[in-house]
């Protein structure tokens, strides 16, 4: 049976960094006031942020592993998650190094947890967010209303409270995605394993996905994230994955269903966002990718790609 979550000692934050800016300090400075630890995966940043980590790294509560070069974020969660089970923790928080987290996080989280009667199979904890860039109307809603959570299907990596006892019967990250769909990926194997998923109704952090800009077309107002490239790229091929894994389509089926997901998000680059060549030939070669099952990082990937959600 599982233990209660007591206190916010008993949690151990991981954080995956890959070239971070100058506020990273001052992150991880409010992060440490409310967890037990910190493990610090670096993927391959240059020398003046790696310098910048030491010397975060002189805390004895923070732990730093370093590569020597982008090994995708799912191997780095694997790797922060293993250092946080070897430190004794029971649960990990998973957080981006651009997420700005509430002074109440880890607090409103374990409350969740108390709340929650079937313990034993409670995989994942997820954080609500308002995006950096954009107030809807959703995040307003949950912050007027007293509920605390709601039981989903996926939340995103960033913010959320991950069981390091279902971890092992569930299965690490899916290394070979990368980076993108690499939290829907778990999700869906916890919930095929029986283990179940919540997210806070009201948000714990302010966070970005992609550089979101709003655009008018007509009466309508759009918004569209401005992926790059490369991110463009490993969204087409993972979520490709995904459907050919499910199981729900037969006779190829599931190849029209991605391909019509990828020519939604082309529509879009089309309409709003720059660089279109580049991203539009990215969307394709990861549909394509996707459909030959070619995985790993992206070949001849010349842009930096970003570890963040």
């Amino acid at each position: 049976m599982s233990e209660p979550l007591a206190s916010s000692k008993d949690v151990c934050a991981v954080l995956v960094t890959y070239h971070p800016d100058a506020e990273f300090a001052a992150t991880v400075s409010g992060i440490s006031e409310q967890v037990g630890a910190i493990v610090i995966v670096d993927n391959g940043s240059a020398a003046t942020e790696l310098a910048m980590l030491r010397e975060i790294a002189v805390d004895p509560a923070v732990a730093l592993v370093l590569n020597s070069e982008n090994l995708g974020l799912a191997r780095a969660l694997n790797m922060g998650i293993q250092r946080a089970s070897a430190l004794g923790y029971r649960w990990a928080l998973l957080l981006d190094q651009d997420s700005r987290i509430e002074r109440d996080m880890v607090k409103t989280l374990i409350a969740v947890h108390k709340s929650f009667p079937d313990k034993e199979h409670l995989a994942i904890i997820g954080s609500g967010f308002r995006e950096r860039h954009r107030r809807s109307r959703k995040a307003a809603k949950f912050e007027a209303c007293g509920e605390e959570w709601d039981e989903v299907d996926v939340v995103i990596t960033s913010g959320s409270l991950l069981s390091l006892e279902a971890y092992p019967n569930i299965g690490p990250f899916r290394e070979d995605f990368f980076i993108d769909c690499v939290d829907t990926e778990y999700c869906a194997r916890a919930r095929a394993k029986g283990y179940r998923a919540l997210k806070t109704r009201r948000p714990l952090m302010s966070h970005s996905i992609g550089r979101p800009t709003q655009h008018r077309l007509l009466w309508m107002k759009k918004w569209t994230s401005n992926h790059s490239a490369d991110r463009r790229y490993y969204m087409a091929r993972n979520h490709t994955v995904m459907v050919r894994e499910s199981g729900r389509y037969r006779l190829g089926l599931w190849a029209l269903i991605s391909l019509l997901s990828c020519l939604k998000a082309c529509k879009r680059i089309t309409l709003y966002e720059q660089s279109k060549g580049s991203k539009l030939a990215a969307v394709f070669l990861g549909w394509r990718d996707g459909i030959r099952g070619n995985m790993g990082p992206r070949k001849r990937q010349h842009s930096r790609t970003s570890t963040a959600a």
